[in-house]
């Protein structure tokens, strides 16, 4: 891998950690439970993509 395709997957990583972060603290603030439940599992979906990318590495 090149450096610059390692910076693209460090700056995916970052992202994939930060709308994880974003998704549970919203889900937590939520009182609709379908609501809820969508954002939680967008959150996982980020988490999935976090995998992904690290697993290149």
């Amino acid at each position: 891998m090149t450096s610059k395709e390692l910076l693209y997957i460090e700056d995916a990583l970052g992202h994939e950690q930060y709308f994880q972060t974003k998704c549970q603290e919203a889900a937590s603030q939520l009182q609709d439970p379908e609501l809820k439940a969508y954002v939680q599992q967008m959150g996982r979906k980020h988490q999935q993509l976090f995998q992904s990318f690290y697993g290149l590495l």
